[in-house]
């Protein structure tokens, strides 16, 4: 899967404007929250954001961050999606747990080489990694539903 793929898949996850007051992200469109969106350059209306902008910021913010061209095909958009949902350095954390590295949250070639080398089961141990931190979020009661709908999504087209 490339860029362009999975940004396209992850936008089946990120709608489009959403302003919920129990969102601690605040007001975002595509799945970009404000103050993302802001530290990006976008200055207008999150209403407005345009749909190009919001796939640079999640180019440069999100996939490149976890290095995800350089990621097994079998983890490489539940990586991206994690970043995307939890914060890259937690997305990271996730994968270096699954495939038994220091859980540090940075990547380079240690995790991407345990990456490589991890079996066809990367992907469960990474989902259950952040399927277990999830539920212990304080916001799990407002979001979890739709958080535990999104992995499992997310697992049932591990062979899609």
């Amino acid at each position: 899967m490339d860029f362009n793929e999975a940004f396209d898949r992850l936008l089946g996850h990120e709608g489009g404007f959403v302003d919920n007051p129990k969102d601690p992200g605040g007001q975002t469109n595509w799945g970009v929250t404000i103050a993302v969106a802001r530290a990006a350059g976008y200055a207008g209306s999150m209403r407005d954001l345009p749909r190009d902008t919001a796939k640079a910021i999640y180019r440069k913010q999100y996939w490149d961050a976890v290095q995800a061209d350089q990621l097994p095909e079998a983890v490489r958009f539940e990586v991206f999606d994690a970043a995307v949902n939890s914060g890259v350095g937690q997305a990271v954390k996730w994968l270096q747990r699954a495939v038994g590295t220091t859980a540090d949250g940075v990547i380079g070639a240690q995790t991407i080489g345990a990456a490589r080398a991890a079996g066809p089961m990367i992907a469960a141990h990474f989902n259950g990694q952040r399927l277990q931190f999830m539920a212990d979020l304080p916001t799990w009661p407002s979001f979890g539903r739709g958080w535990a709908r999104r992995i499992a999504g997310n697992l049932l087209r591990l062979e899609a």
